[in-house]
């Protein structure tokens, strides 16, 4: 493996804290927030050879970071990010081989989860922060604060999955190459093209949206996004009627391959009536919440007692965390692609493609895969020029790095050997 250069501007502070601190650079700044948890996650949470800590003033934010690999200087690294409602905590299973086969391992609370801070995770929060270039920005400062110019590559599952891709799309030079999971990349978009020959008919009139349209289906739906937007969303999750621990072992379980009705296909096009063959934790009942959609599905106890994936000592960590700060924090990522902040700096890129080496990974049972009907196609077609592999896992739904962590980690480490 091709070492990465490492950055002298690290200084090594409070380690006994779990803090690590970064000089002047263009991605520091002191206005961060040291409210909520300030201590790494205890010992007994994580796996032998994995450990939590801190890195402060990286783009106006403490970040809680999980590291394996971290004994031995000189190792390539990688730097992967979650998705939603996820933590760091979710690449538990995959971040020890990873560190095994040579690499060192940086594995984020992205802004809005966890024991980050210094974000402001109210509903009427400003959103700009949370736009798609700038948790780019967080992802780079991440990478420099623990003295890298590069990384093998960026790995993103869900949420995590379109910013490790724009991560490889805006900076090539960081980003070597990427692995997005369970959330295929459609491309950068586009600007009207030749509008002068053929200019673009203005309409002041508009018709009813796809949104409308799924109301108005003999059963009512609405998108999970468009849900995941209002200000009832977070209380419903985060203080459900069943408990805080059984919603999300229901939300996990009901889009895991544990559901046996996920059975993912691609859709038409991108009209309501496709969109509501999806289940209802994509498109949902209209008068119905996360929290009572997920219960109808819930497993048994004996499928609880019988997962393997997330055991009750695991589902405990995330109760913990997402019983401390709520779910607005990520929340206010959707809100933000819903408010159109940022696609203006966006359009810089249009149709700019990924060109490093690229791999996407998702379950078999991930109707992920699909649920944005030509994304996946788009993907393979024009979106990234070097996509070396596409693997759907058996076995796997949406949580695929948890379900089959084996899998994953192997699918990882194969594209990872074959770069050059």
């Amino acid at each position: 493996m091709k070492k990465q250069t490492r950055r002298n501007f690290i200084k090594a502070a409070a380690l006994s804290a779990g803090t690590i601190v970064v000089n002047k650079t263009a991605f520091a700044q002191n206005q961060f927030t040291l409210a909520g948890i300030a201590h790494p996650y205890p010992k007994e949470w994580l796996p032998e050879g994995v450990r939590s800590r801190f890195a402060d003033n990286i783009n106006g934010l403490r970040f809680h970071v999980l590291e394996a690999g971290y004994e031995t200087t000189n190792r390539p690294a990688l730097l992967l990010l979650h998705g939603f409602p996820e933590l760091a905590y979710s690449w538990r299973n995959v971040m020890q081989p990873l560190a095994d086969a040579g690499y060192h391992v940086i594995v984020p609370d992205l802004r809005g989860y966890g024991r980050t801070t210094g974000y402001d995770s109210n509903y009427n929060a400003d959103l700009t922060p949370f736009r798609m270039l700038n948790k780019v920005r967080d992802c780079i400062g991440l990478v420099y604060a623990f003295g890298y110019e590069s990384v093998a590559a960026v790995i993103g599952h869900d949420f995590g999955s379109p910013l490790a891709a724009w991560c490889a799309v805006t900076r090539p030079d960081i980003f070597k190459a990427v692995t997005m999971m369970s959330a295929p990349f459609g491309g950068t978009g586009s600007i009207p093209f030749n509008t002068v020959s053929n200019p673009i008919q203005q309409t002041t009139s508009r018709g009813p949206s796809i949104y409308d349209d799924l109301a108005a289906l003999p059963r009512p739906r609405k998108h999970y996004q468009r849900y995941y937007q209002t200000q009832e969303a977070n209380p419903n999750m985060w203080h459900a009627k069943q408990g805080l621990s059984n919603f999300i072992r229901a939300y996990y379980h009901h889009k895991s391959a544990d559901w046996e009705e996920n059975r993912p296909y691609r859709l038409a096009g991108r009209t309501a009536e496709e969109w509501a063959k999806m289940p209802t934790y994509y498109i949902m009942d209209l008068n119905m919440g996360m929290a009572e959609t997920v219960d109808l599905q819930k497993p048994s106890p004996s499928q609880v007692t019988a997962n393997t994936w997330l055991t009750e000592k695991e589902l405990a960590v995330y109760t913990e965390e997402f019983g401390r700060t709520g779910f607005q924090g990520g929340l206010n990522s959707y809100r933000m692609g819903a408010s159109g902040i940022g696609a203006a700096e966006s359009q810089i890129y249009a149709g700019k493609t990924i060109d490093q080496p690229s791999m996407f990974i998702s379950g078999a049972s991930d109707w992920g895969t699909y649920q944005n009907p030509g994304s996946f196609e788009r993907m393979q077609a024009s979106a990234c020029t070097d996509l070396r592999s596409v693997h759907l896992v058996e076995g796997a739904g949406h949580w695929v790095q948890q379900e089959q962590a084996e899998a994953t980690s192997q699918l990882l480490l194969e594209f990872l050997r074959n770069l050059s």
